[in-house]
C-alpha cells in the first residue's frame, strides 16, 4: 500500500487560511491577554469563532452534518498544527481540548438524541464541555482502574457520588462526561460507565479552580464534587460498564490532536529562535554563525520533522482502523518530549529575551511542560509500550 504525505488542494487551502487567520486575527488577541485564557471574555471567544467560520476553517474535525469540515485524522493534522501556532488558535477554531475530544466521543458513541442535544451545540461553539475522569489520590489518575467515583442505580436512574480534580474546561462548561464506577471496586479493570450530565444539575459542585503553571486552557482546571447527583437512565453514554472501552475511543485520537496542536507551538518557538539568531550580533558576527547555536537550530528542525512524521503514522493507523494503542503511546511520548526540547532550546537561544515577557517564549515554556503529564505521563506510556512488546513475545512463544 502506498502512503503519501501529500494533502489535497482542499486541505492545503485550509492550512493557508488557518495560517492567515492565526496571524491576522488570533495572535493580536493572544498578545492582548498575554496568552491567559482565564482572562479571555466569552464574547471574545465567540467573536474568534465567528471569524474562523468566515475563513472557512471552523471545526475541521466535526462531521459536515454538524457544521464542520469532516476531515479525517491525517487531513486535520496540518490544520491543527497551524492553529497551534497561537495559544488561542485551537479555541478560535473550536478544535481545542477538551471539547474536540468530547465531540469525537459523542460522534462515535452517543445516541441520535444525545448527538442532537449535546454534540450539535458543542460543535457549533454555542456551549462548552468537560471530561471528568481524573480523581485525587488514591483515585483514578495515570491508572484509570483506580476509579473511585461511584454511580448507584435507582428506580429513576442513577445517583453519582465522587470527587474529581484537574477537570479541564469545567469552569463555564454546560455539560460534563462523567466517568463513574457502576460495578467492581477500585483496581478492577472493568465496571466503568460514562454519564452525560448538565453542570447545572443539583449535586454537581465546582469546588475550586486549581492554580496551575499553564493558563491557555479555556475554563482552566477545576476540582469537582458530586454529592448525590441524580441523573436519568438517558444520561448513560453508550452502554453500562463499557466506560473504559469508550475512553480508548476518545484518548487515542485526542492524544494525536494534542500532538498536532503542540507541534504548532514548537514551530512558533523554533521560528522565534531562528529569527533571533539571524539578526542578533554577538562575538563579532551573527548569533546564528556560532556552531553551538546552529546545532540547537538543527536539533529543533529534527525534532519537529520526526514528530510530524510519527504523528501522521499514528493518524494513518487510526484512520484505517489498525490497532493503534502502541503507536499512539509512542507518538504521544515522543512528541511531548520533543516539543519540550524545542521550546527549551529556543528559550536558550533567545537568552534574556526568552526570559522576559517581550517575547512569548516564557509563556510557551509554561504551557508545553505539562504536556509530558497530560493524557498519560511519559513514564506510564513507556511502561505500557514495554508491556505490549513483552506480551507479543510471550504469545509467540506459546
Amino acid at each position: 500500500m502506498t502512503i503519501s504525505f501529500d494533502h489535497s488542494a482542499e486541505v492545503a487551502g485550509a492550512v493557508a487560511r488557518t495560517t492567515d487567520y492565526v496571524r491576522d486575527i488570533v495572535r493580536p488577541v493572544e498578545v492582548t491577554y498575554r496568552g491567559n485564557a482565564h482572562e479571555l471574555p466569552e464574547k471574545e471567544r465567540r467573536e474568534l469563532q465567528e471569524l474562523a467560520r468566515e475563513y472557512g476553517i471552523f471545526a475541521p474535525h466535526v462531521p459536515v452534518e454538524f457544521g464542520g469540515l469532516g476531515l479525517d485524522m491525517r487531513d486535520r493534522a496540518p490544520i491543527f498544527e497551524a492553529s497551534g501556532y497561537s495559544l488561542f488558535g485551537p479555541l478560535g477554531m473550536n478544535c481545542a481540548a477538551p471539547d474536540e475530544g468530547n465531540m469525537h466521543l459523542l460522534e462515535q458513541v452517543g445516541s441520535a438524541r444525545q448527538r442532537e442535544r449535546f454534540l450539535r451545540p458543542l460543535a457549533a461553539g454555542e456551549i462548552r464541555s468537560c471530561f471528568a475522569m481524573t480523581e485525587p489520590a488514591p483515585g483514578a489518575g495515570s491508572d484509570p482502574t483506580a476509579l473511585a467515583t461511584r454511580a448507584e442505580r435507582t428506580s429513576a436512574g442513577w445517583i453519582i457520588n465522587g470527587h474529581k480534580w484537574f477537570i479541564t474546561g469545567a469552569h463555564g462548561a454546560s455539560f460534563a462526561i462523567i466517568m463513574a464506577r457502576t460495578s467492581g471496586e477500585p483496581g478492577s479493570r472493568g465496571g466503568a460507565t460514562m454519564f452525560l450530565v448538565d453542570t447545572a444539575t443539583p449535586g454537581f459542585v465546582r469546588k475550586r479552580d486549581i492554580d496551575t503553571i499553564d493558563e491557555s486552557m479555556y475554563g482552566g482546571h477545576s476540582e469537582l464534587v458530586f454529592d448525590n447527583l441524580e441523573v436519568g437512565e438517558d444520561a448513560v453514554l453508550g452502554e453500562v460498564d463499557k466506560g473504559f472501552e469508550y475512553a480508548q475511543v476518545r484518548l487515542g485520537p485526542a492524544r494525536m490532536t494534542h500532538c498536532m496542536r503542540w507541534l504548532g507551538t514548537a514551530r512558533r518557538a523554533a521560528d522565534l529562535a531562528a529569527e533571533r539568531a539571524a539578526i542578533r550580533k554577538a562575538f563579532g558576527g551573527r548569533l546564528g554563525d556560532l556552531g553551538m547555536v546552529q546545532q540547537l537550530i538543527a536539533d529543533n528542525e529534527i525534532d519537529i520533522e520526526t514528530s510530524r512524521a510519527i504523528t501522521l503514522k499514528a493518524c494513518w493507523e487510526l484512520d484505517t482502523g489498525t490497532p493503534s494503542a502502541q503507536i499512539t503511546s509512542i507518538a504521544k511520548t515522543y512528541v511531548a518530549e520533543a516539543v519540550n526540547r524545542v521550546v527549551d532550546r529556543s528559550f536558550q537561544i533567545c537568552g534574556a529575551l526568552g526570559v522576559s515577557g517581550d517575547a512569548p517564549l516564557s509563556r510557551l515554556y509554561r504551557e508545553v511542560r505539562p504536556f509530558r503529564i497530560y493524557d498519560g505521563p511519559s513514564e506510564t506510556h513507556r511502561w505500557a509500550i514495554a508491556r505490549r512488546v513483552l506480551r507479543t513475545i510471550e504469545k509467540a512463544q506459546w
